[in-house]
Parts: structure tokens; sequence; C-alpha cells
């Protein structure tokens, strides 16, 4: 049956796919020689109700590729698919859709019955993104699907899998370690979902915000002389002040106030530091006193150089505290509204002035439980009790003023010289700042001291260290190993408890007194504490803690498994730059601490996919860019070909549709070359050999021994993981060198003697441009091999050819290289001279060597065809009106007397080269502008430096015709 003229992807995809899968193509060790060594690549496990972004097609067409090639090399291939339960959004998207569906909350519904729930949206969401990951081509080993929930408690009859146990093994090791302890640290707190999150949960945002200043005011009246010098060391302030000056984005938190820190060496405050100062908040009658404490932590030049503390709530602060033994005072429950609890405000206040005289000290425990919030501002929302504090310390007198005309002041300033401008107000910078906001919940998040569950980090972390250290996991690029090394030399204690339901429930009980007791089940913790009632711990555990065990636990560990024994350590793991702290370090801590062994060999880093002009997507924006629908209009192979040629080391990854457009082009190239090669017959009979066949036309041997360099350049790339580097000597070699040049040469050679070689030639070439290019473009190299011969098995099966070179014939190599760039140079003195497309045009040689000779002899079919030359006759000089063409051993003459009017092409070039002039003049000017280049978006700036260098080139390709011109006469 005749090719189809054109390739229908929609059609074929999803009948090639279905036919990967139901014949186990993908399994592990398929197509693997005996003794083979092993291949494995763990997927980062996409969340179970998400759907196909553009970060999981590149991430997932990389890992694919490498796949696809280890298992054509005989390679014992696994890649290893799975979802993570991804406790918060999974929860999320749970709970809107019962919103939806108007069912009762989960606090209505019990833990149970909500987690029943869950399972059930799993259950409903799990199969989309595994769909859509099988319509990009991914060739997982999808009978070995894992879930980093499987075998959980209330999992659902026919849930595979048991890696919740292995989870829990791990804590309970762990915690009989003392890896694993529980503590009270500063945390991010969402409070919508009323959990700690990670960092990688947190968007900082920047937005319109303000900035308060306060007076706090001294103990007992004192005073004390205020020196200010400008930089030049000039007094510009001398005065005596009561008071030290502050400045806050969040004045709730200055109830939580514990001091206030001035840098050890700012001489504006020397005389006062050891001194009380009183918050200017709260019943007159119970004002709190605070140290003024010195600490390296405040900047002298940034605002007042005085910096309140509130260790409680702010990472910095909590820094700072812990180093001054200042107690941290928690202001806020877990909705983030001030609490509500504890002893009256009076009673509570009393306590922390005897602390700041020094005469009690509480325990971090006592300070937690002190509510020192006035009793009038408890149970308030956190916002709402900062419009009241301001109001209060305003109205007080205690707020820093300035004129109202001060520019610091933002829209609220009014015009200088206005009526009122010298009238003083209340200084309220409006300025930018940085706020944090949950990535899912959308709320400004809140650093929370909070009792968690936390791994003591800086005790696993050194063989981590050392394995990137010593060589024995290497990371792609080498700026991650930097990165890396600065995060794991820096590690702080990892936060590992949510205040979720949906996740791996903490395997500790509590008893009536508080002693916790830890154990894989309930009945194991029992025994350890005989007659007594336990209640177990409601948190649950980081959805990262389960994903570093990734790689041991979709294995089978803790059992021996033979896939454990074949494929641990698995060989590469391709992720995103973004979470190699947050991922994968912990893989390599956990994997190390757990079973002594790195969990890869090898870490591929990418960056984030962003738009044609290097911006980050997002809705916002309206740049998002759907794989789905790049699939359905263009064709899965096209969008795996854009990722592969934008996979740059370290570079900042474009998506171009335009360029996704081009490689659909480069797909139907392809295919219209095997339709050329079945019309002349190249298919008929064809076996498929590895061996190129025997070649005696100089053609034929030259693209034999183009295939072959194309087969080593592809081979070394990948092995280099340079997946850009791969995907540009294909394109160059399927579009440049075989449609391009080999295709135009064959149509001659199969009117000649050479034409069965021809065929044979031919029919081995793009066997392996099929063979080359299916680890990138799968579907449409599948149904070319399935429609283009009788073949023994399917491709995704077919052996990978060994890249012998020293079967490429150098004496051809050279002697097409001639051949080309002589038809090359003819064609473009034709497209530089307006020589008419059709026309053919007569070639002197004025000078030929015998090699060039003989060339010419042995191609003369070739060169007239492809470059419209009707004959070639020889000369001592060229005849009058003639454009010259030199290349080595050879030059020719090219006669254009009475086929162009000379005087009318000098004119139009001219023309065209004032026009790119002005166009040049402008680009530069704009670009030695530095007011534009600082101003400019870095987009703008990119495009114009673009357009400037493509019309520089322009102008260099006319002024090299006015010039051929100018020989002319």
């Amino acid at each position: 049956m005749p090719m189809e003229k054109t390739f229908n992807a929609a059609e074929a995809e999803a009948r090639i796919s279905a036919k990967w899968i139901e014949s186990k193509a993908f399994r592990a060790g398929a197509n693997a020689r005996p003794g083979a060594e092993s291949f494995c690549v763990m997927i980062p496990p996409p969340n179970v109700t998400g759907s196909l972004h553009m970060g999981h097609a590149f991430n997932n067409t990389l890992q694919d590729i490498l796949t696809r090639w280890h298992r054509m090399k005989g390679h014992d291939t696994l890649w290893q698919p799975g979802t993570d339960h991804a406790g918060i959004a999974t929860q999320m998207v749970t709970e809107r859709e019962m919103a939806l569906h108007q069912e009762p909350d989960r606090r209505s519904m019990g833990r149970e019955a909500f987690t029943r729930r869950v399972w059930e949206q799993k259950k409903k969401s799990r199969g989309t993104i595994i769909g859509q990951l099988q319509r990009l081509g991914c060739s997982c080993d999808w009978d070995r699907e894992a879930f980093t929930m499987s075998g959980a408690p209330a999992a659902p009859a026919g849930e595979e899998g048991n890696f919740h146990d292995a989870v829990i093994r791990v804590f309970v090791d762990l915690y009989n370690k003392g890896f694993i302890y529980r503590g009270k640290r500063l945390v991010n707190w969402d409070p919508h979902f009323e959990t700690a999150i990670s960092d990688l949960e947190v968007e900082n945002t920047e937005v319109d915000g303000h900035m308060w200043h306060f007076k706090y005011p001294l103990a007992g009246g004192a005073t004390y002389r205020y020196v200010e010098k400008d930089a030049e060391g000039r007094v510009v302030v001398d005065e005596v002040r009561d008071y030290i000056s502050i400045a806050t984005t969040r004045p709730e938190t200055m109830l939580g106030d514990g001091a206030v820190a001035v840098h050890p060496s700012d001489e504006r405050y020397a005389a006062i530091v050891g001194k009380l100062c009183e918050i200017p908040v709260g019943p007159k009658e119970h004002r709190r006193l605070i140290p003024i404490i010195a600490d390296e932590y405040p900047d002298p030049a940034f605002g007042s150089g005085a910096v309140k503390i509130t260790g409680a709530h702010d990472f910095n602060d909590y820094g700072v505290a812990k180093r001054g033994g200042i107690p941290c005072y928690r202001l806020m429950d877990t909705r983030a509204c001030l609490r509500a609890d504890g002893v009256p405000y009076a009673e509570a206040a009393a306590i922390a002035q005897a602390v700041a005289r020094g005469e009690r000290v509480l325990s971090e425990a006592e300070a937690d439980a002190l509510n020192l919030v006035p009793d009038h501002l408890r149970g308030l929302d956190r916002f709402e009790a900062r419009k009241r504090v301001v109001e209060e310390i305003t109205a007080e007198g205690l707020a820093a003023m300035t004129r109202a005309d001060d520019a610091r002041l933002g829209k609220a300033a009014v015009k200088k010289d206005a009526e009122g401008a010298d009238e003083l107000v209340p200084l309220v910078e409006a300025k930018k700042i940085m706020q944090p906001f949950g990535d899912r919940s959308k709320t400004v998040i809140e650093p929370m001291l909070t009792d968690q569950w936390f791994v003591d980090t800086v005790r696993i972390v050194q063989p981590a260290l050392d394995a990137v250290r010593n060589g024995t996991v290497k990371i792609i690029p080498e700026s991650g190993e930097r990165t890396y090394y600065h995060w794991l030399d820096n590690i702080e204690p990892w936060c590992i408890s949510r205040q979720l339901w949906w996740g791996h429930q903490i395997p500790v009980w509590y008893d009536e007194e508080g002693k916790h007791y830890c154990a894989p089940t309930e009945a194991e913790a029992q025994a350890m504490a005989p007659g007594k009632t336990l209640t177990r711990d409601p948190d649950v555990l980081d959805t990262w803690f389960s994903s570093g065990l990734w790689p041991i636990g979709t294995l089978g560990w803790p059992e021996e498994t033979d896939a454990l024994k074949r494929y641990f350590p698995t060989s590469v793991l391709i992720t995103g730059q973004d979470i190699l702290f947050f991922w994968v370090a912990r893989m390599m801590m956990m994997q190390l601490a757990v079973v002594n062994e790195v969990p890869f060999r090898t870490v591929y880093l990418h960056g984030l996919v962003r738009d044609a002009k290097g911006k980050k997507m997002s809705k916002s924006l309206g740049n998002v860019i759907d794989p789905l629908e790049i699939i359905d209009e263009y064709g899965a192979d096209a969008l795996r070909f854009t990722n592969a040629a934008m996979a740059s080391l370290g570079g900042v990854l474009k998506l171009d549709t335009q360029r996704i457009a081009g490689y659909r082009n480069f797909g139907t190239k392809l295919w219209n070359a095997c339709r050329f090669a079945e019309m002349n017959g190249v298919w008929e009979g064809h076996a498929t050999q590895s061996a190129p066949p025997q070649a005696t036309a100089t053609a034929n041997r030259w693209i034999i021994g183009e295939t072959l360099r194309t087969l080593a350049e592809v081979d070394a790339a990948l092995t280099d993981y340079r997946f850009d580097q791969a995907a540009d000597a294909l394109y160059k070699f399927v579009w440049g060198k075989v449609c391009d040049w080999y295709v135009e040469f064959a149509k001659p050679l199969f009117d000649g003697g050479t034409a069965t070689e021809t065929r044979a030639v031919m029919a081995w070439v793009l066997d392996h441009c099929m063979i080359l290019l299916h680890p990138m473009m799968p579907f449409i190299t599948e149904e070319l091999w399935a429609t283009t011969g009788k073949r023994a098995k399917m491709l995704v099966h077919t052996d990978w050819p060994a890249a012998d070179l020293s079967l490429a014939d150098a004496a051809a190599d050279r002697e097409m290289g001639w051949v080309t760039t002589l038809i090359d140079e003819i064609r473009s003195a034709r497209a530089q001279m307006h020589v008419p497309v059709g026309l053919k045009i007569d070639l002197v040689a004025t000078t030929l060597s015998d090699e060039a000779r003989q060339a010419w002899a042995r191609n003369e079919v070739l060169i007239k065809r492809l470059a419209r030359v009707e004959t070639l006759t020889e000369a001592a000089t060229a005849p009058r009106g003639s454009v010259s063409l030199a290349l080595e051993g050879a030059a020719f003459a090219m006669p254009l007397d009475g086929i162009i009017d000379i005087a009318e092409e000098k004119a139009r070039l001219s023309k065209a080269l004032d026009k790119l002039a002005k166009e040049i003049g402008g680009l530069k000017g704009r670009l030695n502008n530095p007011a534009f280049i600082a101003s400019a978006p870095e987009e703008v700036v990119d495009e114009a430096r673009s357009n400037l260098d493509a019309r520089e080139d322009e102008a260099a390709k006319l002024d090299a015709a006015l010039k051929r011109l100018a020989e002319i006469g």
C-alpha cells in the first residue's frame, strides 16, 4: 500500500502509542542483550491531580530520548513512572471539588471519611497526566507505575504497591538513630490551609506596601544625645532624644517584640545599648519594656538603623533572638488571627516585664504559651489588628512625623509649596515590598513559631556533599554543583511535618502525659507503653520526605527485589534546577542515610521553560503555552524535537511556536524524502541492514560517510547530555545533506548505471535517518519504519547502529564537498544578480586543476541539473560582463551580458542599501543609548540587537552583490 501524501499525526500517534503499550514495548529490560549494562531513569513524579505543562513536556522529552536511545543500544533499560500524592495540592483540589458539589467540609466529614474521599479524587484524576505523558510519547514501563501513597491506610482495593511502608520504616529508622526530632522552630505558615509549607511553596511577590515609623520611648523618661552624620562626616542632626525610632511593614507584630537591636558599631545608639525602651502600644498601665541590644544583623545605613526583634514572626529576628537569648512571643493562631487564649493581658505583660528586667527567665515553651496580645485586640484578623495598632500609636503621638510634602509618602504627599505642605503628618512610607504568598492558597504567609518534626540534616548531610565532591555523582551543568554546595554547606533543620490530613501520617503516638512513642504500627507503639491510652500524632509528612525515597521506594525496598539489584543506583536524574535542594539534595541525603548508596550517578539540571521572549509563563501575562494544544496543532514529534533543540546546558529555554512549526516542517521533509524513495522503488525487496551497501558512485560513497559521521556526532552528544547538539546534527544531516543534496543527486543517478546501487544506499541512509531520529521523533519514524519495508521488529526495538568511521570515504567527501560548494556559489551568484530562476546559464572555466576537472567530469550531470547550467566551456579569460566564482583548484566565470540589466540592478541594490543604512543607524543609536539599555525590558533590547544583526547581515550580502556588479562594468 503506497504511503499517504502527508503524515496524519493525530491519527497515527494514538494508534502507534496504543501498539507500543499493548505489545509491552517499554517493559523493563525490553530489547536488552544478554548481560547488558543497565540504564535506569526515575521520572520526577508529577502531582497525581495535575495536568501536563510545558515543564513536564520538556523534562520528559529529555528522559525519553535517553531511554529510547539506551533501549535501542540493547541496554537493560527501565524508565520508572509514577505520581506523587502531593499532600497540600491534592487536599486543596479535593476540598474544592467537595465545595463545588456542596458536600460537607472535611471537618464535618471527619479524617477517615475525608481520606477515602481523597482516594476517590486520586482515582479520578490519576489517568489524566499519565494519558498526557503517553500522548507525548513517553516510553515508561507503564506496568510499574508507582504512587507515593500506595499501601497507605484507606487505600482502595486494587491499589498496587507499598510505598507507604517504606516511608514509615525510614521515619522510624531515622528517629531511632536520633536524626529525627520534635522541636519548636520558625516555619512558613499558610493560614488558609493552617499548615507549615516549604520554601518552594512560597511565592515572594513585589507588592505596593507601607513602612510605618514609630517611636519607642526610653524607660523612665531617660534621654540621650543623638548625633547623625552624612557620608562626608558632617553633622546633620544633633539633638537630645527620649526615644529610639524604628520602622516596620507589619505593625501588628510589635505586640510580640522581645527587643530592639542596633549594630555594635553604630555610635548613634552606643549610649543606650543595654537600656530598656517601651513598646508604644497596649494599655498604658501595662505598657511593656524591652531591652535595646547590640547585634550584627541591623544595617546602620538602612532606615534608622534600629530594628525591632519579633523572634516568633520573622526569620531574621528569630536568628537575632536565638543569639541574644531574647524570648520569642507568639502572637497568632493557626488562622493568623491574634491569639485569644491564655491569661489576661495584664498578667501576661507583668511576666514579660519581669523577663525584660532580668528578674525571671522563661523556657521556650513558657514564652510560647504567654499571650501578649492586649485583651481588646484578641481574636482580630492580623490585618484588622494592624489597622488598630497604627491608630492607637498615632493617637498617642508616638508615630514619627514628617512634612506633608515628603516624597516618601507616595501618593499621599501633597505638592511642594501647596497649601498644607509644611504641616506635620505621620511618616508612612509608600514603597514596594516583597511579600510571601502561598503558591496555592494565594494567602499572605506568616512566619510562625510552632512545634514540628524535623530531620537533623546537619548530621546526615556530609555523605551527600562528599559524593559530589569526590565525583561519585556528577551534576550537569557544573554551576549546579556550586549551588548544591552552597545550600548543603549552610543547611538548616528540615521541617517534615504538615498539618494536613492527606499524606503519610507520622508514626508517633502520645500518652496522657505527652510522652511520645515512635513505631511502625499502633500495636508496636502500644507494646512500648503498656496500660497507657495512646493518641496518634495528627500531622502528616512533608511530600518531599516521601518523594525523597522515590528511587529505592519504587524499586521495592526494603525488600531485596530483583529490580533493586538491577537498577539501583539509577543512571541519571533529569529535573529542574529549582528543586535541586528541595528534591535532589534530599534524595541524596535520604538514600545515603538509609541504604548507604547514592540514588543516581548523574544529575542533569535544566531551567524553566519560558516564552519566546524569555518571560516566565503565567496566566496573568496570558503567555502560557499548553503542550496539549501544541500537540493537537503540530504533533508530538515537533514539540519533542523543539525541546531537544533548545536544551542547551544552563541556557534560557525560550519556546517559540514558530520554531515548533519549523520542526513540523522538518518531519514533513523526511516524510517527503521517503515518499520520493518509495516512488523510485527504493523499498522494493529492501531488508534492514546495519552495514552500508557497496557503492561506486561518488555521491553514494559521500552520503554513507556523512551518515556515519552524524551517527558518531549523535552518540557523542547524547553521551554528554547535549540534546541540543544531537538535534542540530540531525537537522543539518537530514534536511541539509539528505533532503537538500542527496535526494537531488539521486534523481539523475536513478536514470544511470548506478540505479540499483543508489536504491540500496538511499534505503540504508533513510533507515538510518529513522533510527537516529527515533528517540526525538518517535511517532513519525515508527510510522515510516512500518510503511517502508519488511521489518523484523518495531523501530522502538531496532538495534542502534555502530559508527564505524573507517567506512567513510575521504576522497568522496572531498570531491562532493567541492561539488556542493560550486553549486552553492552558482546559486548564490544567480540570486544576487537576479537571474531568472528557470533560466539555464552558461559557465566558463578559466582555471581547472586535474582534480577539479575530474570532479566536474564525474559529477557534471549533478552540477548542471542542480545549478541550472547549460554548458561548460574553457577559456583563458572571462568573457565581458561575467561574474567570477572561485573555489579550490578552479575559477569560473558566469556570463550575464544580455541576461540582466546591470544599471537597473545597481540602482535596485543601492536603494536597498540606503534603506538598510538608515535602519542600521537607528538601531545603533538606540543600542548606544545608555538610557535605552537601562530602562527597556531585556527582551526589547535583545530584539533590537537581533534586528541589527539581521540588517547588517543583509547589508553585507547586498554590498557583495554590488561589488560583483562592479566587476561586470
